[in-house]
């Protein structure tokens, strides 16, 4: 017999029945459908108070749901050491380390265990401590949350206990101002509507108040009495992290045999972490508690991203492991050498015993081996990890301190969700961004309408705030007749009702907006800054909506009479639908289904009306840039609402595929429309975002727009905020030249006209934009981008993807309008895994952006007007999108160079430290004897060298802010991991295999024919002469090292060091894009200084340096 876990069940008649219980798993077939059910669905079945159904209603089942303790904390007291030991040596360095300790353990080894156990265990306890403390932080959080008191109703009266306690099924009482302890189903409030009002900061940003609904047939019970004697069980999904939707429905046994369904969705769910306001109390069944509400599925850990710095840093780890074995292997093998003669296999004064005559020679060989790997695993820095960490994470709060990218009016600044792409934000090729709310301002201003050909502009309405003393309206073509009035009006009626606007009076909102009617003050608050506008404007043309009460909707007409229409349907808007329907009924018996959207999606179902004239209107002001919608109606019979109602119905109580069910209805009910007009508001380009995009593109950054609206209002924008100039030449690839021509034509038509430009191209290096030859831009349509995306139908790999590519290579510009979400994922993972693998930025506002920035390598939300789902799914959020100038421009170039540089450091100081290690093996006969001092071999990397780069990291400023900001080219200088390519590592190696060859025969020379004291003094003749040979040795090392450091960074700017002479002297007045300062080896010497074995002629170099800076 095949059982299921508990939790699962299957319908059965149209009856919830447990899962012992269900014929398909009595009869063991876990795949086949019991005889008359749905789609067997992965849903769970909550009891409402714990009661039991009624006798023949179902089985009663107890299920075992987790309690609601929420658990943040990684660890536990019990498995924090073996678990953080775990986690931390599946790094490649740490397991690395440990290896050779344990070498060193095992066998006769030339240094002590000390010298790799105690840097390994520094680190490892760092690192132990770090993440033990921040756990601790969470466990206190937790205890706070779990132990917090909440009320439930248990046999008709309050009972207080703590939130952790809290099981699937109680009834828990919520008051004002209070949060919700976990996820409840809406069951009734102190409100006669059954209606709350909640805000969800915590949870998405958005403080705006959202209305939630109560259960029709539960909505009455006001007392613990009355919530007490409720009998009914919900079904509703298994949990999922998306805030937005539910699926349920709620059964409710009365004194009737046959069960009331009703369906559920998202507005009857009162989400953890949610907090009520405006209404005194609610009751409510919980349904998901602990760590199985949204909150929680929503703060698990997205994927990690990993930059282009630590990809390289593995890669150099590798290659320097690879130097670390080779130096191993030569070494061992001229020690073979070196004792082929007997007299230095076994001298006079280290005879062998026996026993080791006999040892084996290929066990002595690879003993041998390992004892030069230990002498020589210095070369691998121990200590890089935990330094570049550190400095990420401290360095990111130069960011979040940034007094320019702190926003006034929002009062918000930058944000850092997460500190390991700092270095990425200077690496950056691709910009993907969003238009609305991102490029513009979000902020809705009615302009226009166009009703059956004429179009209507009200002169009283500024930014969305009605002007007082002004109710007229200007109509720009002749009046229409008494036939054209009465659509006037419908068409009025229409914006004023087909919406999900809430109206709130002056004691719940603050700032609300003064209706021209009354004195009434209120505010209207939507999801949707166009609902707002629109419900505005048509204030002027003697329209207002009023209120929703108790299911009807009600609105002041011209006359200043009251209508009312009693609310039947609501056909909720999506992205995929692009429209948004209501089914009302007059106070007259008449019954209306108004519908507005986009234009694409209204035209199609239209078969009345003036569409030749409005769809000129439309089109007209898509070129203007402004936001359009269509609105059309349809009168319906009562016989056929009914049929609308039970289809309706049927989807909405659907427990699987609820949603393609929905879709499918509401294309069934929307068709055979009669054109009422259209309306146009502008949405305004943001503060200096032309200047932002110019900016980027000097730097050499590509800049894609990626929208949903059409594709007049998108390209109207782009000129706006200088994506497009006058000058571009626009290619097109939509669905309205598809149908003149197939793709392949399209593409291979625009293929030759931009690669024959791009033959002859030239392009200014500061400009970044064409010189003397024609600037292209690219224009697709989500249409035509889904035919370019799927293969060919002969199944072949080859697509037309590649030429896509090759065209947007060689376009200064790219926008993509009517773009699903998901295509904008697909069009930055296009771009991402090209053959390029160009680094890419994605931008955005609204939730329909998260997942181009998740795709992205950094994804940056801003913290808009369409809440915060884009900012909690970023790396990085900012206030608005001028900000990223700096943030790329100036911190991004920042993080880059001192990373960089952090990083070549690490390798070229142990290059430094342990290769005279590598020479003085020739000079004791292979015999692995330690040039260093024990002491010395254990703090090298974790003290002596690891502080003073960290702080040059994390201070380093080669070229001034404002230089950067006013040269944006300087950007280009870093781009393509300039910094850490091949060329540039090698450099840093033989700089420090330079060096080191100078402090090692330096030493060498200087202690010959010497004699050393027991004070440490030193008895020659020729002292004096050796030390100012040492001196000038370090003089001309010293000399080289600055005039190619000139060479590598001249591309840059000079490297100005952070503690120098010029900090003494006054700055100059001027600084140039490319001779900002004096270059400065002070930093560089002192940096050396502490890796060189015999400190005292250096420091006689450092003074040197010092009191005689580099000429310019």
């Amino acid at each position: 017999m095949t059982l299921r876990k508990p939790g699962y069940q299957c319908r059965d008649k149209g009856t919830l029945i447990g899962e012992w219980n269900c014929p398909r798993v009595l009869c063991g077939f876990r795949g086949e459908k019991c005889a008359g059910e749905e789609d067997w669905v992965d849903s769970r079945t909550v009891y409402v108070g714990h009661r039991e159904p009624p006798p023949g209603a179902e089985a009663y089942i107890p299920q075992r749901y987790p309690d609601n303790r929420i658990v943040s904390a990684k660890y536990t007291f019990w498995n924090f050491i073996p678990k953080n030991l775990f986690e931390q040596f599946r790094r490649i360095a740490n397991f690395y380390f440990l290896i050779i300790f344990l070498v060193q353990l095992i066998i006769d080894t030339p240094t002590s265990p000390v010298t790799s156990g105690l840097p390994l265990f520094f680190v490892i306890t760092v690192t132990a401590i770090k993440q033990g403390y921040e756990d601790w932080l969470r466990h206190k959080a937790d205890n706070a949350m779990n132990q917090c008191p909440v009320h439930f109703v248990r046999h008709g009266r309050l009972v207080r206990k703590q939130s952790r306690k809290l099981r699937v099924g109680d009834i828990v009482m919520v008051k004002e101002d209070e949060t919700f302890p976990c996820d409840l189903i809406f069951l009734s409030s102190s409100r006669a509507d059954g209606t709350c009002h909640v805000t969800t900061a915590s949870l998405d940003g958005e403080s705006s108040h959202k209305t939630h609904y109560a259960v029709q047939d539960t909505k009455g019970f006001h007392s613990e009495e009355d919530i007490d004697s409720l009998h009914a069980t919900i079904e509703c999904e298994q949990p999922q992290p998306d805030l937005y939707k539910f699926v349920g429905r709620i059964n409710v046994y009365n004194d009737q045999n046959d069960p009331v369904v009703r369906s559920l969705g998202s507005e009857n769910l009162l989400l953890r972490g949610a907090t009520l306001k405006n209404t005194e109390k609610i009751f409510g069944a919980a349904v998901y508690t602990g760590m199985e509400t949204k909150m929680a599925l929503n703060y698990q850990s997205k994927s990690q991203k990993r930059s282009a710095v630590e990809k390289s840093m593995n890669v150099f780890l590798v290659v320097y492991l690879c130097i670390l074995i080779s130096k191993a292997l030569i070494n061992t093998a001229l020690k073979y050498v070196w004792q082929s003669e007997p007299s230095r296999d076994e001298p006079w004064y280290n005879r062998k015993t026996e026993a080791e005559r006999q040892r084996n020679l290929f066990l002595r060989a690879f003993t041998d081996f390992l004892a030069f790997m230990v002498l020589f695993n210095y070369i691998i820095p121990v200590s890089m990890y935990v330094t570049v960490e550190l400095q990420k994470f401290l360095g990111s709060y130069f960011l979040t301190w940034d007094e320019e990218m702190f926003d006034e009016e929002m009062g918000e600044g930058p944000l850092v969700n997460t500190s390991d792409l700092n270095e990425e934000l200077g690496q950056v090729e691709y910009v993907f961004t969003d238009k609305t709310g991102t490029l513009t301002e979000n902020n809705m201003e009615f302009k226009e309408c166009c009703v059956e050909g004429h179009v209507c502009v009200p002169h009283a309405v500024c930014n969305g705030q009605v002007l007082p003393d002004a109710s007229a309206i200007d109509m720009i073509d002749a009046s229409p007749g008494a036939s054209g009035r009465e659509r006037e009006e419908l068409f009025f009626r229409a914006l004023c009702l087909c919406h999900t606007i809430q109206v709130k009076d002056d004691d719940e909102v603050d700032g609300p907006q003064k209706s021209p009617d009354s004195g009434k003050r209120s505010a209207y608050i939507s999801s949707s800054p166009d609902e707002v506008a629109l419900v505005e404007g048509i204030q002027r043309f003697g329209f207002t909506y009023l209120r929703l009460k108790d299911n009807y909707m009600e609105l002041l007409n011209r006359d200043n009479d009251v209508e009312r229409f009693e609310l039947l349907e609501i056909l909720s808007f999506d992205s995929v639908r692009r429209r948004m329907s209501v089914i009302v009924k007059s106070a007259t018996g008449e019954i209306y289904l108004f519908c507005k959207g986009a234009d694409s999606s209204i035209f199609p179902r239209v078969t009345e009306g003036k569409v030749d004239q409005i769809q000129s209107r439309v089109e007209r002001n898509a070129v203007e840039g402004l936001r359009t919608l269509c609105v059309a109606y349809k009168t319906l019979i009562p016989e056929e609402y009914e049929g609308i109602r039970e289809l309706l119905q049927d989807a909405k109580v659907a427990l699987q595929d609820r949603d393609k069910k929905l879709a499918e209805a509401y294309e069934q009910i929307e068709t055979d429309l009669v054109l009422l007009g259209a309306t146009a508001v502008e949405d305004r380009l943001q503060e200096k975002a032309a200047d932002t995009i110019e900016a980027l593109q000097k730097a050499g950054i590509k800049v894609w727009v990626l929208t949903g609206d059409k594709m007049e209002t998108a390209a109207a924008t782009c000129y706006a905020c200088k994506l497009f100039r006058r000058n571009t030449q626009l290619l097109e690839v939509t669905t309205k030249r598809l149908e003149e021509q197939s793709l392949h034509d399209a593409l291979f038509e625009l293929s030759k006209t931009v690669l024959r430009s791009s033959a002859s191209l030239t392009r200014d290096n500061f400009s970044g934009l064409s010189a003397d030859m024609q600037d292209y831009g690219l224009i697709i349509d989500g249409a035509a981008l889904s035919l370019i995306m799927k293969p060919r139908e002969d199944g072949s790999s080859s697509n037309y993807r590649e030429l896509f590519l090759d065209i947007c290579r060689n376009c200064s510009a790219v926008l993509c309008c009517r773009m699903a979400p998901l295509q904008k994922a697909q069009i930055v993972k296009l771009i991402k895994l090209s053959k390029e693998h160009p680094i890419t930025l994605a931008i955005g506002d609204g939730a329909n952006d998260v997942s181009m920035i998740l795709e992205a390598h950094v994804g940056i939300g801003v913290i808009g007007k369409e809440g915060r789902q884009a900012a909690r799914n970023s790396d990085y959020a900012i206030p608005k999108f001028k900000h990223l100038k700096k943030m790329l421009l100036v911190h991004g170039h920042f993080y880059y160079i001192r990373i960089s540089e952090l990083v070549q450091y690490f390798f070229y100081k142990n290059v430094c430290f342990i290769f005279p290690q590598f020479l003085y093996q020739f000079f004791c006969g292979f015999s692995q004897q330690t040039l260093y001092d024990t002491a010395y071999l254990t703090l090298y990397n974790i003290s002596f060298t690891s502080l003073p780069i960290l702080l040059y990291s994390l201070m380093e400023q080669h070229v001034a802010m404002d230089t950067l900001k006013r040269d944006p080219a300087l950007y280009r200088d870093i781009a393509k991991n300039a910094l850490l390519r091949w060329r540039a590592f090698i450099y840093w190696t033989l700089l420090g295999l330079f060096d080191a060859l100078v402090f090692f025969f330096g030493a060498y020379f200087m202690f010959e024919n010497t004699t050393v004291t027991s004070n440490g003094q030193i008895m020659t003749s020729n002292t004096h002469m050796v030390r100012r040979l040492w001196v000038c040795l370090l003089c001309f090392w010293s000399a080289f090292r600055i005039k190619y450091f000139s060479k590598i960074f001249s591309s840059v700017t000079p490297s100005v060091c952070f503690v120098s002479r010029d900090a003494f002297s006054p700055s100059p007045t001027s600084v140039g894009a490319r001779s900002a300062r004096r270059p400065c080896v002070s930093t560089w010497v002192t940096s050396s200084w502490i890796s060189v074995p015999d400190r005292p002629p250096c420091q006689q170099c450092f003074l040197i340096c010092v009191l005689f800076p580099c000429p310019k």
